[in-house]
């Protein structure tokens, strides 16, 4: 025997039980974003590398460890989507949508790519589901996107959420913060792990989210970019607490608290859940005023956050999501049969009921036993002797001629 052929490792194939879970999981967040007034959009599965290493920064762990590049077989280098807030932007740019009214508000639902150790939750191949603001460095959107998250998560039942909140200052304001933080880690650079040390030039902030206990206890002294904010900056985030505040958002705010990506400025925000552990994150974002604008677009302000599907699932109550309904189950109890029953199911689809036809071969019993099974409301036995309709929620059944098998379906239902 043939050695059996298995998914790549890191990787998860959606069932038909998880299925159904995703689909509410997407209804709701359609619900939510479009409620206010943003606007589905998707990009390409693959873009050009220069995408991710100008637009997320070289120097992350995601453009350096953790992408999936290739030729494309013309010389040129692409990646699958590590993330989405940079091809958004790179379409926002491209199809000039700093035309439109702003802010320009945007949400997707997509596939994306990373080479991460496999974890609960994490996988090489994962979904996320994202809100985009383009157009406004309003206080209010860093809000109003933090807001409908928190209420997505609450309506999806995602259970023990914190919030963290925290500022990042804008790109020109940072730069004197980042040679004080350089400083105070080349001063204790032998208790730094290999990793923090090598990257003290390119990307120090990083060193906060570093595990290791020697990086952990340099980084308990290290200055806090939060108390570094000039005037303008600093204002900003009180602005955004005291809209979240009237809005009734729980946040404690951490000084510690930095993104993967080198596009972050100003606000920057995480949920996370103690239902999932030491890894814990389930969703985050920020503003990214200087993105649109690197990637080669018009300057343009822009705030958002993507929340990982399968860790909302993971954290979730883990109810069983109903499937469909179904109203007719055409059965019939000779081959010569099958062609009646066919048109049946065919004209009860037209007619817009939930139909499914006997497709396995099953006796007369066992039909009856899978309409059971599959909870359908109405049956259909087609046999030489003419078709029975049943009404198994009434325990009532009438012989009908074939043809008039949906039309007194519709009919007990009201709709004739």
């Amino acid at each position: 025997m043939s050695q059996k052929v298995q998914a790549p490792r890191g990787t998860s194939d959606v069932l038909a039980q998880d299925a159904d879970a995703r689909a509410a999981l997407e209804a709701t967040a359609r619900r939510v974003l479009e409620g206010a007034g943003y606007r589905r959009i998707e990009t390409p599965t693959f873009e050009h590398t220069e995408l991710f290493s100008r637009g997320v920064g070289a120097s992350t762990d995601i453009v350096q460890k953790e992408m999936y590049t290739f030729d494309d077989g013309g010389d040129r280098s692409v990646t699958l989507r590590p993330e989405g807030t940079a091809p958004v932007c790179r379409a926002y740019a491209e199809h000039g949508m700093h035309k439109l009214p702003l802010p320009v508000k945007l949400w997707y639902l997509s596939s994306f790519f990373r080479k991460e150790k496999p974890q609960a939750g994490r996988y090489r191949q994962f979904w996320q589901v994202g809100a985009e603001a383009l157009g406004s460095d309003d206080p209010a959107v860093d809000a109003e996107t933090i807001l409908l998250l928190s209420t997505l998560l609450a309506e999806l039942s995602v259970g023990d959420v914190r919030l963290r909140l925290g500022s990042l200052g804008t790109l020109a304001a940072r730069t004197a913060y980042r040679e004080e933080l350089q400083a105070h880690l080349r001063a204790r650079s032998d208790e730094l792990s290999d990793e923090v040390r090598a990257r003290i030039d390119l990307n120090p902030l990083r060193a906060f989210d570093s595990e290791h206990p020697g990086t952990v206890a340099v980084m308990r002294d290290a200055p806090r970019l939060l108390d570094r904010l000039d005037a303008d900056d600093a204002e900003h985030f009180a602005e955004v607490r005291a809209l979240l505040d009237r809005a009734g958002v729980d946040y404690e705010v951490d000084a510690t608290l930095v993104r993967g990506m080198d596009y972050y400025t100003r606000t920057v925000f995480e949920f996370t859940s103690d239902k999932l552990g030491a890894q814990s994150g389930v969703a985050g974002g920020g503003r990214y005023d200087g993105l649109v604008e690197q990637l080669g677009g018009p300057a343009t302000p822009g705030c958002g956050w993507a929340a990982g599907i399968e860790r909302i699932l993971l954290a979730g109550p883990g109810r069983p999501v109903a499937a469909p309904p179904v109203d007719l189950y055409v059965a019939f109890d000779a081959p010569e049969r099958r062609a009646d029953a066919f048109a049946v199911a065919a004209e009860a689809r037209n007619a817009r009921l939930n139909a499914q036809l006997e497709l396995a071969g099953r006796s007369r019993k066992g039909q009856l036993k899978q309409a059971d099974r599959i909870g359908a409301r109405y049956v259909a036995l087609v046999s030489d002797t003419g078709t029975v309709l049943k009404d198994m929620q009434a325990a009532t059944q009438q012989v009908v001629p074939c043809s008039d098998v949906v039309t007194r379906i519709l009919r007990e239902r009201g709709v004739r």
